[in-house]
């Protein structure tokens, strides 16, 4: 293969505006994350490992996980507050971070977008407070499907729409209209991993 069809090949999976995510329900072996493009194409996967103490996502091109595209990797073992960083897996560059904002997730799910130098660039966070609650309240919050949204300077770039279905969890990724002049879609296509990763493991 030469080298501009390796590039080619990195690019296609960041060709695409809609994503969608599934993740297998049996938390407690661990799961496989498959990233779809709007077509049913599979675009990436991951094979998250069950009882790690702290949260190590590597991300490929495919099953065969030859080809690593992005690394979302945890700061500390402590979840609450904790700080992930996303790395390109081919060029091993950090592409930035995102960072739970502990006491304002209690509430309602609140992360911030850090560039590499970890300046707060963007907020992720749950769309209704009063679907927050009740998910927390109910002891259903399984049930509830969950939906973000990213901003940036006041703009939306991406949303995250969960479906509901008790066994899989599918996530749903949209980057807005004119995101990419804002947003590295990498780290538009890492906090929709990261969510359906870290927040599943509420309901």
């Amino acid at each position: 293969m030469s080298d501009a069809d390796g590039k080619s090949e990195v690019k296609d999976y960041l060709d695409h505006d809609h994503y969608w995510i599934r993740r297998k329900a049996l938390k407690i072996f661990g799961g496989s994350f498959h990233v779809y493009d709007s077509k049913d194409n599979l675009v990436l996967f991951s094979s998250q490992k069950a009882f790690k103490l702290k949260e190590d996502i590597r991300v490929f091109s495919d099953e065969s996980m030859s080809e690593e595209r992005l690394i979302i990797k945890a700061r500390s073992i402590i979840d609450f507050g904790a700080a992930y960083d996303v790395v390109d897996g081919a060029s091993g560059e950090k592409l930035g971070a995102f960072r739970r904002k502990g006491f304002k997730s209690f509430l309602k799910d609140t992360w911030e977008m850090l560039d590499n130098n970890d300046n707060p660039i963007a907020k992720l966070a749950e769309d209704s407070g009063c679907l927050a609650l009740v998910r927390r309240m109910s002891g259903v919050g399984s049930l509830i499907p969950q939906s973000f949204y990213l901003e940036i300077d006041g703009k939306r770039a991406a949303s995250y729409r969960q479906r509901f279905n008790p066994f899989i969890s599918k996530m749903d990724v949209t980057l807005e209209k004119g995101a990419r002049d804002i947003l590295d879609p990498r780290m538009g296509l890492a906090a929709g991993i990261l969510l359906v990763a870290i927040e599943g493991r509420q309901g």
